[in-house]
């Protein structure tokens, strides 16, 4: 990356910019004031800077990395603070982010901040979480999704590439910093919160926001101000056994906030009476161009209408993060599923009969969205990489679906519906149990509803 650690960029030694000549553009000074009201005596904090901004490589002009003393009395361990600058609208000209005015939400609304356990001696703060928050600004911008409090996001792999069981995120608000209004909108300080693979599926079939509940009640989890400790060593459910009793009762009580995930997805109409034959994940991309040969051609701008329709509708719902759309974890979608006019431009197909091919990390979370999703008279969408098409599992209570009782599957489009009637789902319940444990699942499985006329193949991941 084009970056450059430096004392004071922001103040001082920004060449080329309006910082540079010695002013500081509103929204970016508001944050700046928000900032030095918490940190009086870290007037020019340690910075990781893109060397080239308004238009270079990095969306986030600034990443200031402050030292926190922490809390001893609330159990708070001195720690780094991380703060970026550059998901809200810095400049306010337009040039960056659409203006908005102070009434609305300023760019995307937030930026980003992590909380990182300081180790005993340690003088500099690691520069890995800037490189975090800039891939998750990078996705940001490029997806036009917006990061909400309780959201998650699956990282796969020890964030500070260690061997360290955090592995995944989870989004909260900064507990200091909280929201500031500034001349070009409001801004949220969202904060990255380090979790475990434990804690991200808890998070996934019951909801963020209570994970993080949790786990600020457990200094070692992170505490109050939930300040990530790579040197973790045990998940929520170890470090307090009632954990997992607490969980369970909250999806069963309340269901899952999460609508929908992408997924490497695909469907066929077969005939019940043949013998399927599993798709392979190698087979996952010539299944698609199959069907695209056999489905009428789409042209590139009803292929925009159909994803506009998928993200701000399907996706979305009448719920909203903050005042604003959000699709980064899709986790308000209650209601209706939404159609549009650009769903309209395609007749609904009635199918007789489906075959779902799904890869495991998706797959797993099929008992979530029966249990968490479906169980509970919502919907839960499987929006494809594969393709521009989606997958949506729908309930009889669900308003606004093109299927019901009578014709289950159908497809308008790249959109498949799926209805699963009331008397059907504690069969499915049942039959997908142990999907919910990935690890244990053997792959390919393949599982049969020849008096549903259903059949759904696990795969293994792209390798």
């Amino acid at each position: 990356m084009d970056w450059r650690e430096g004392e004071g960029a922001v103040g001082g030694g920004a060449e080329g910019t309006e910082e540079g000549a010695g002013v500081v553009p509103a929204g970016l000074q508001a944050l700046l004031a928000r900032c030095s009201e918490m940190y009086p005596g870290q007037p020019n904090p340690l910075q990781v800077t893109a060397l080239l901004k308004l238009g270079g490589p990095d969306p986030l002009d600034y990443i200031s990395m402050y030292a926190n003393p922490g809390n001893p009395k609330l159990n708070i361990p001195p720690h780094w603070h991380y703060v970026s600058f550059g998901c809200s609208d810095l400049h306010g000209d337009g040039r960056v982010h659409e203006q908005t005015g102070p009434e609305g939400p300023s760019g995307f609304g937030f930026e980003l901040t992590m909380r990182l356990k300081r180790e005993e001696g340690e003088k500099s703060p690691p520069t890995w979480p800037a490189a975090i928050m800039q891939a998750l600004a990078k996705y940001v911008f490029q997806s036009e999704s917006i990061l909400c409090v309780g959201d998650h996001v699956s990282w796969h792999c020890p964030l500070d590439n260690s061997e360290s069981r955090v592995q995944h995120m989870l989004m909260a608000e900064d507990p200091q910093l909280g929201s500031v209004n500034t001349p070009n909108g409001s801004v949220q300080f969202v904060q990255i919160v380090g979790v475990t693979t434990e804690e991200l599926r808890a998070a996934q079939h019951w909801n963020g926001v209570g994970v993080l509940d949790i786990m600020k009640r457990m200094p070692s989890a992170g505490g109050l101000w939930l300040v990530t400790d790579m040197r973790r060593g045990e998940s929520i459910y170890e470090l307090e056994p009632s954990v997992a009793e607490e969980v369970e009762n909250g999806i069963e009580s309340e269901g899952s906030n999460l609508s929908g995930v992408s997924s490497r997805i695909v469907w066929t109409e077969t005939e019940m009476g043949g013998i399927l034959a599993p798709l392979s994940v190698h087979s996952l991309k010539a299944q698609t161009e199959l069907e695209s040969e056999s489905m009428p051609h789409i042209t590139h701008v009803e292929s925009e209408q159909i994803k506009t329709t998928l993200q701000k509708g399907l996706l979305q719902g009448g719920k909203s993060c903050s005042t604003q759309g959000k699709e980064a974890s899709e986790g308000n979608v209650e209601g209706n599923v939404a159609t549009s006019d650009s769903a309209e431009l395609f007749v609904t197909r009635r199918l007789e009969s489906l075959h779902l091919t799904i890869n495991l990390e998706s797959g797993a979370l099929l008992p979530l969205a029966l249990r968490g999703r479906l169980k509970h008279g919502r919907h839960f969408t499987f929006k494809s990489v594969v393709d521009v098409g989606a997958v949506t599992l729908v309930s009889p209570a669900v308003a606004g679906a093109f299927v019901d009782a009578t014709c289950p599957y159908a497809v308008r489009g790249p959109w498949l519906q799926v209805f699963i009637a009331d008397d059907f789902l504690p069969t499915l319940v049942e039959d997908l149990a142990d999907l919910a444990d990935p690890d244990e699942v053997s792959l390919p499985t393949t599982f049969r509803w020849p008096n549903r006329k259903l059949t759904i193949t696990i795969v293994a991941e792209e390798t």
